[in-house]
């Protein structure tokens, strides 16, 4: 695709089964899932190329308002998702049934998609994704927008459908009291093409004196004051400005950034808790 890349640069690798990936631009999603093809380097889903992945069986994806044709039913998009993975007729359709029941949908199972509600269709592209016995899923965070009375329960239902399954979940923000972030056991705060921490949720949600700045002009200086200061800055090496510094205050305060900045010649552009992925 043409203009800006959404993403460049960016290195991980996730060790959990459960894993929530917070803040990175859709883009990540799209390429893990096999919908975008990404411009350089590569990406691996369970050690194969994301298309290789999808296609073989090995990872299922669930992208968030994916369209949907509104004439059939649930159940007919189910089973239609259950057979492009391969699955026989009547093994599909089992599968199908099966994986509505595990999303709460099978008293819905004959109405039109046109006809249902946004948390019932989304659910029901979970439960396409269920559908083709792939053992790991790639899930965009299905809750935004939903009231927050049918979100929580909607995150249990998914919490416990997909706990069989390895998983990942990409989402701007997770509460850390939310059904997913609980049954996390792990999770990646990304900060443009950086990787600000990477832990269990409770121990990054704990690191509310963590932030992940911006800095223009002289980064060095600006990193060397603030440890001067008492703070711990971690300056991601060869980056392009604005250059990405993880701080641990320490003793400071978010504007003594600013002032520290300010003396060195150098610009804090931007300032995000670490913490607030899980807000």
């Amino acid at each position: 695709m043409g203009g800006a890349p959404a993403i460049d640069g960016l290195t991980l690798a996730t060790t959990g089964d459960h894993v929530l990936v917070l803040g990175a631009a859709r883009a990540l999603f799209e390429a893990a899932s096999g919908l975008r093809a990404p411009s350089r380097g590569e990406i691996e889903v369970e050690g194969l190329s994301p298309r290789v992945a999808v296609s073989g069986g090995t990872v299922a994806c669930a992208p968030l308002d994916a369209p949907m044709p509104p004439a059939w039913t649930v159940l007919q998009y189910v089973t239609w998702s259950a057979r492009l993975a391969g699955h026989p007729k009547a093994t599909a359709r089992a599968m199908a049934g099966e994986a509505l029941e595990r999303m709460h949908l099978g008293s819905v199972a004959g109405t039109k998609l046109g006809a249902v509600a946004p948390a019932t269709r989304r659910g029901t592209v979970l439960a396409a994704a269920l559908a083709t016995g792939a053992r790991t899923l790639l899930v965009e965070d299905p809750l935004p927008g939903l009231p927050s009375e049918a979100a929580r329960p909607f995150a249990r239902v998914i919490a416990r459908a997909l706990g069989e399954h390895r998983v990942a979940i990409f989402a701007g923000r997770v509460p850390l009291e939310s059904p997913l972030a609980l049954a996390a056991d792990e999770a990646l705060v990304i900060d443009g093409a950086e990787v600000s921490a990477q832990g269990a949720p409770g121990e990054l949600a704990a690191r509310e004196r963590t932030v992940a700045v911006r800095v223009h002009g002289d980064v060095a200086a600006f990193a060397r004051a603030v440890e001067a200061a008492g703070g711990h800055a971690v300056v991601t090496v060869g980056a392009p400005p604005p250059v990405h510094v993880r701080v641990d205050l320490g003793p400071l305060a978010g504007r003594d950034l600013l002032r520290i900045a300010a003396e060195h010649e150098a610009l804090v552009v931007e300032l995000c808790p670490l913490a607030r992925a899980f807000a």
